[in-house]
């Protein structure tokens, strides 16, 4: 066998450290603006089967986050990397517990070498998927600027002296598009290709994609016009499925891929693709074995239903015409959407490894790479491993150099 190629993944997470905005924001905001503090905290399950934590009482000493009305913890199960999957659980977990990687740039480079992993986008944790804990906020002036210093920290901090191997991925105002659009513009100038979003903007209180307004253009149209991806993570609309109050958690995490489903055919049917047709779209962490009854399912619609169906009229081709080039599905294990890949496309599928969250194939994503050698024909791999990642990012196709001489 050919020697595998090295991964750039699409969908990975940074544990934000604990001075981003202290140090980056004004000496009057920063006391306003997200910090870490100690206090005990304890972390049990509702009645719903949901975690939660209670602050104070006789929990242990933790690390916790404050802006606002938010005081919360970072879960184990979000910087598990390192750790046994025996050992996993949703309770709080302290900065010096977890592995350096989690918040170190240049230990994060170490890990990965070690995974071979060539290059890595990283999507935020304290202020969650999309950036939705400043979109709750009530300052919006001081989010704003909490926006901007994440963006900074992002560019200039975590990717910065990462030769390129750390991708930039920045946040947006979401309730404000013509700021959203500044920002898209402020971050493209400086190399940042692509953007976090909500799958479902209006389970966030925002207007969806079927917005007869339009109130997301100015934002797409900056997007569309720098050529900035936007990345839309599972869970980026603040609710996952599930088939009742009771079920356990498991139920939940089966069906993650839920939400992308709907938001592909808001994508697919609102024509906004039509409409900004240099737009690329991602759904991290997504899998992909869902999507070809997807396609055809809306290419059905659209065939048999569009003259009574309330489709809008610039949807002029089938919709699965959009999909090549311009939407990819995020995977870290999903042999069915292999098995499936000409069906899907071979060119819209791209690789993650999730680091260091609890689905981590870190630090055996090689092997997983070299199952679906073991099905895949090498060019094919090529592309599903780093090709397509790098069309779908716009990156430079030369190598970087890992941090230690493991290539």
């Amino acid at each position: 066998m050919p020697e595998l190629p090295w991964i750039i993944s699409v969908d990975d997470h940074v544990v934000e450290p604990p001075t981003l905005w202290w140090d980056r924001l004004s000496r009057s905001d920063r006391e306003r603006g997200p910090r870490v503090i100690q206090d005990t905290c304890r972390a049990y399950y509702d009645d719903q089967k949901q975690y939660a934590h209670e602050i104070g009482g006789d929990g242990p000493l933790a690390d916790l986050w404050v802006y606002e009305d938010v005081v919360k913890p970072v879960q184990q199960t979000t910087a598990c990397a390192g750790f046994p999957p025996e050992t996993f659980t949703p309770a709080p977990i302290n900065y010096s517990e977890m592995r350096p990687g989690c918040f170190d740039p240049v230990e994060r480079l170490r890990d990965m070498d070690i995974n071979r992993t060539e290059r890595s986008l990283c999507f935020p944790l304290v202020p969650r998927f999309c950036g939705q804990m400043f979109l709750e906020a009530h300052d919006k002036e001081l989010a704003l600027k909490c926006v901007q210093a994440y963006n900074d920290w992002m560019v200039e901090e975590w990717c910065g002296s990462s030769g390129g191997r750390l991708i930039p991925l920045c946040l947006i105002p979401l309730w404000d598009a013509e700021l959203a659009a500044q920002e898209v513009r402020r971050n493209a100038a400086r190399g940042c290709r692509a953007l976090a979003f909500s799958e479902m903007p209006s389970f966030l209180g925002l207007p969806s994609l079927h917005d007869k307004d339009h109130w997301w253009d100015p934002f797409l149209a900056a997007c569309d016009e720098t050529g900035t991806t936007i990345c839309m993570h599972i869970g980026s609309g603040s609710k996952l499925f599930s088939t009742s109050v009771d079920a356990p958690s498991g139920v939940r995490i089966s069906l993650t891929h839920a939400y992308a489903e709907y938001s592909l055919v808001d994508w697919l049917l609102s024509g906004t693709l039509a409409r900004f047709p240099s737009l690329k779209i991602a759904y991290s962490e997504s899998q992909a074995g869902w999507v070809p009854f997807i396609l055809d399912r809306v290419d059905h619609v659209f065939q048999n239903s569009r003259n009574w169906a309330e489709l809008d009229p610039v949807v002029s081709e089938l919709p699965s015409t959009y999909v090549p080039g311009r939407v990819y599905w995020c995977f870290f294990d999903d042999q069915v959407a292999i098995e499936n890949r000409e069906r899907i496309g071979v060119g819209q599928l791209v690789f993650e490894t999730d680091y260091p969250h609890q689905d981590t194939t870190w630090p055996n994503s090689a092997k997983v790479v070299e199952e679906i050698a073991a099905l895949v024909a090498p060019d094919e791999l090529e592309r599903i491993i780093r090709t397509n990642a790098i069309e779908m990012l716009r990156l430079d196709p030369t190598p970087p150099q890992p941090l230690e001489s493991s290539r």
